[in-house]
Order: C-alpha cells, then sequence, then structure tokens
C-alpha cells in the first residue's frame, strides 16, 4: 500500500489495520512533529480509523494566545495558518486527519493545531479526525 499524507490514505491504512503505521509516517513527514511519533510509541496505543467530527468538540491547545498548553510565536503562527488556507481553498488538498487524545472524557488535539485553526477560519464545521487512547494494562 502506497502512503500519502491524506485522509485518503490514512482511511485506507486504518481499513487494512495499518493506521498506526500511517500516523507515524506523516508524524515523521509532511507532519513534521517526530517528538509526538517518538512519545506515542513508549506504550501502547489504540487507534480509531479517521472519523468526521464537529470542530467544536475540541478546542485548539497551540497558538501564540496566552494560557494554551503549547506556545507558539505569533508571526509564525499566523504565516503557517495563511499557507494551509491557501493550499485548502484550491480545492485540490486531501488534508490530512487531525489527531486527538481521548483521555479521561476529554479530547486533546496532538497534531493538527494549524490545520484545526485555519478550518475554523475558513467557515468548515467538520474535519476528519483520528482518535487515539493509551492501552491500560
Amino acid at each position: 500500500m502506497e502512503y500519502q499524507p491524506t485522509t485518503t490514505s490514512a482511511r485506507k491504512f486504518a481499513a487494512a489495520g495499518q493506521l498506526e503505521d500511517w500516523i507515524h509516517m506523516f508524524l515523521n513527514g509532511e507532519g513534521n512533529n517526530r517528538p509526538f511519533s517518538d512519545g506515542l510509541k513508549l506504550c501502547e496505543r489504540r487507534y480509531h480509523a479517521p472519523k468526521l467530527y464537529d470542530l467544536d468538540t475540541f478546542e485548539r491547545n497551540c497558538g501564540p494566545e496566552p494560557g494554551l498548553k503549547w506556545s507558539v510565536e505569533a508571526v509564525g503562527f499566523e504565516e503557517r495558518i495563511n499557507k494551509i488556507m491557501a493550499r485548502y481553498q484550491t480545492g485540490n488538498w486531501d488534508m490530512p486527519p487531525l489527531i486527538i487524545e481521548f483521555k479521561d472524557g476529554q479530547y486533546d488535539l496532538n497534531d493538527g493545531n494549524h490545520r484545526y485553526e485555519a478550518l475554523k477560519r475558513l467557515g468548515i464545521k467538520e474535519h476528519w479526525i483520528i482518535i487515539w487512547e493509551t492501552v491500560e494494562d
């Protein structure tokens, strides 16, 4: 199966029982989030196939605003958001799913904060989400 950094590819990998492989290829490639990939490998995880979710179900936790879990510089944040919005608006991009942890009844957006913000600014109400959970002993 050929990997692509797209939702379509993630769904194909999930159908073949290889979603975890897709996640690590994405995070170590276009997703540019190797530390998250490395962290996911530290213990057993359960991954749920991509599913359309209402974006109001969770919130962004990375950005320039005070009090967010992950603080980033405002100018760089805005530049990335604008690039993502422009790419999405071409209509030719099968944007990859967001990756979210579900723990103790809460959603934590781990990968895709910039994509999430771009979607929200574009008025998009739902997008594909991969949910993962840590497997307890």
